[in-house]
């Protein structure tokens, strides 16, 4: 049997100039003959302890979290897709001090919003008077509280002229008119994303233009001036060729943490690799994991990438991120692993010195993420949350839907995340099945008190289909709230 420092020796890394890359950013290769050369080193890594076997897929019934999470039903809402409960949205939940507040759908379309004092209950409701296309899962709705206490609301956008309002005073749930921010690249308005910063000024990214072919734009509001400003009207170009996928989150010292997968067809099987870039300004300017300075806009040439994934892997746009308490991301993602045909959660977190990525879970039933518009497969997009214990270390909490688990809510909780071999424990969130439904959270909750808080409705989606909405009736729409130990 070959001895660790064999091992150690046969797998030192290179530290030649052109060969940093890859050692900063594995690459997944598709090639069955490349599989079969690991599967001898493979067997010696496991005899040395380099690596676990894979253990078996998930337990077939788990067990409802504990403690169990509240749940504090708000009202009806449409559920003929899953506009109200689509994964990556910024947000449908955020909180203000000590009130949290909510934007759905009625079953009539109508925008709602709703507010409630954290110590209580019940929540308060307002019909507004606007409407989104609720048969389209795109059209979801996006709210966010400036540092005044004004709510800002974006609704229904794909492709489509923006759609936004703000509170008519502090927390009120009133709006005024529907205005512009800027008017600049305002027409074609997908994917709206608000993040608040640490001095209460407002971010807004948004896609400009379609699928396959798309620009990220950026604005920033200005509490002081109560306007918003451009910051950059191009932050990733997709060049004609193919359009980003972005998620963006701010830690709690401020630094933005961006991810993408890319995209170059309207067809989702395009989807490919896993890039980063964090900002410490705002999003003026931006950098590599490693602080080098990105030139803007960000393209496919120039961007800085946590892993390659190639197309047709079943990659799920876009990843979720999260940021450890020394500001190092983390991301999720799900797709094929290498000689496989299930798609799987993955993992990809940066230690500080480089990428490291770690399959969560070992699912069983295939499927192939492909096609255009809305999908619904079995597995849903994710939310992520990182904390950091009393002893020092950082665990990681992923939810998701799975339908191997009944259509219900999952939770998988690794509680030292840089162990060796980290171990993941799964549990459920809820004990009734959700549908089609994807997470979502409540940014200000997870950063402030560690708290997982995400609307929750059980929905159904028309695969592939953005035009027609299934008949279903309306169904209650809900806030979960888990206290994560």
């Amino acid at each position: 049997m070959a001895s660790r420092a064999d091992v150690e020796t046969a797998l030192a890394l290179p530290k030649k100039a052109d060969q940093r890359r890859r050692m900063v950013s594995p690459r997944i290769r598709a090639t069955s003959a490349r599989l079969a050369l690991f599967r001898p080193l493979a067997a010696i890594l496991i005899s040395v302890g380099f690596l676990a076997p894979v253990r078996g897929g998930e337990p077939a019934d788990l067990a409802l979290a504990s403690p169990a999470p509240q749940v504090l039903p708000i009202g009806p809402g449409f559920a003929g897709s899953s506009v109200n409960v689509v994964a990556g949205l910024q947000n449908t939940l955020f909180t203000d001090g000590d009130m949290q507040f909510a934007a759905f759908y009625a079953p009539d379309g109508v925008v709602v919003l709703a507010r409630r004092r954290l110590a209580d209950t019940a929540w308060e409701t307002v019909r507004t008077r606007f409407t989104g296309n609720v048969a389209d899962a795109h059209h979801t709705i996006a709210i966010a509280v400036d540092g005044a206490g004004f709510l800002h609301v974006a609704w229904s956008h794909h492709g489509n002229p923006l759609n936004y309002a703000r509170g008519v005073a502090p927390r009120s749930l009133q709006l005024g008119e529907k205005r512009s921010m800027t008017g600049s690249h305002e027409d074609r308005v997908t994917y709206p994303q608000f993040v608040r910063m640490p001095a209460g000024d407002l971010l807004f990214f948004y896609r400009d233009g379609r699928s396959g072919q798309g620009n990220l734009v950026l604005n920033r509001y200005i509490v002081a001036t109560e306007k918003w400003t451009q910051v950059h009207p191009n932050l990733i170009d997709g060049e004609g060729r193919r359009s980003a996928y972005p998620t963006v989150m701010a830690d709690r010292d401020g630094v933005l943490h961006l991810a993408w997968n890319w995209r170059d067809t309207p067809d989702v099987a395009t989807n490919h690799d896993l890039a980063y870039a964090q900002s410490s300004d705002g999003g003026a300017t931006w950098k590599s994991i490693a602080g080098a300075p990105l030139a803007i806009p960000l393209t496919a040439e120039n961007a800085d990438y946590a892993l390659r994934i190639p197309t047709n892997r079943s990659l799920m746009n876009p990843p979720a991120i999260t940021a450890d308490a020394e500001g190092r991301p983390c991301l999720a993602d799900y797709w094929c692993p290498e000689g496989s045909d299930v798609p799987q959660y993955h993992v990809v977190r940066h230690d500080g010195k480089r990428w490291n990525v770690l399959q969560v879970t070992h699912r069983t039933t295939p499927f192939v993420l492909a096609g255009t518009a809305t999908k619904r497969p079995p597995l849903s997009r994710s939310v992520l949350l990182s904390q950091k214990s009393e002893g020092g270390r950082t665990s990681l909490v992923l939810v998701y839907r799975d339908d191997e688990q009944r259509e219900r809510i999952v939770a998988a909780s690794c509680s030292d995340i840089a162990a060796r071999k980290p171990v993941w424990s799964f549990c459920l969130l809820s004990e009734e099945p959700v549908g089609a439904w994807e997470p979502s959270l409540d940014p200000e909750q997870s950063l402030r008190m560690g708290h997982l808080s995400m609307l929750i409705q059980r929905v159904e989606q028309r695969d592939g289909d953005d035009r027609a909405a299934a008949a279903v009736p309306p169904t209650p729409v809900s806030v979960l709230t888990w206290a994560v130990r």
